[in-house]
């Protein structure tokens, strides 16, 4: 039920908003797509035995804000444990890169594009994970249960914190033409 409230409450996002940002507006682009999906791909380099310094990608759930058209900060915020194995990596090294796309979203479905058509918009996040503070973490709190409910529930003994992607460096496909840098500044300086 939970799950069914969540897609619908995605739709309504691209419904309320109608279109998404047209391409000149990569900076806005990004904080569309961001907020309008409720995970990624995070990327770590491996600290396991026998993965060592490689590649190791992880879907986590995230968010920036309660759904809706004006809900998001463009901060992406998780709910992490030790136990998990890239939260491990991340200990080692919290450099990671975040990939999210639309192609979770009904917008690519409904425009029949594959996930890897430029126009099934995704933003690479470049960065690093780092625990939010006391203060932030209300907002971090507000931002994640409001979109996974099911987060309350998990078991208290896994010492569950929360945390934010600390964006350096951010690019955008989203049309034809190769990747758009969009500046950490771009990005926070434009209204979603």
């Amino acid at each position: 039920m939970a799950g069914l409230l969540l897609c619908m409450a995605s739709a309504l996002l691209l419904a309320a908003v109608g279109t998404i940002p047209p391409p000149e507006d990569a900076a806005r682009m990004a904080r569309f797509v961001l907020h309008s999906c409720d995970w990624g791909a995070l990327a770590t380099l491996s600290a396991q035995e026998g993965l060592r310094g490689r590649p190791f990608a992880n879907i986590f759930s995230l968010s920036d804000g309660p759904p809706g058209p004006f809900g998001g900060s463009g901060v992406p915020y998780l709910y992490l444990t030790d136990m998990e194995i890239s939260v491990q990596d991340l200990e080692v090294n919290s450099n990671a890169s975040l990939t999210v796309s639309l192609a979770q979203t009904p917008y690519c479905r409904r425009h029949r594009y594959d996930p890897q058509n430029p126009l099934c918009a995704h933003i690479i996040f470049v960065g690093s994970i780092v625990k939010v503070n006391d203060s932030e973490a209300v907002l971090a709190k507000k931002a994640l249960f409001s979109r996974h409910p099911e987060m309350e529930s998990w078991p208290k003994d896994h010492n569950w914190f929360f945390a934010k992607f600390n964006i350096t460096n951010i690019w955008v496909l989203d049309y034809f033409g190769g990747l758009k840098i969009v500046t950490p500044e771009e990005y926070y300086s434009v209204k979603p």
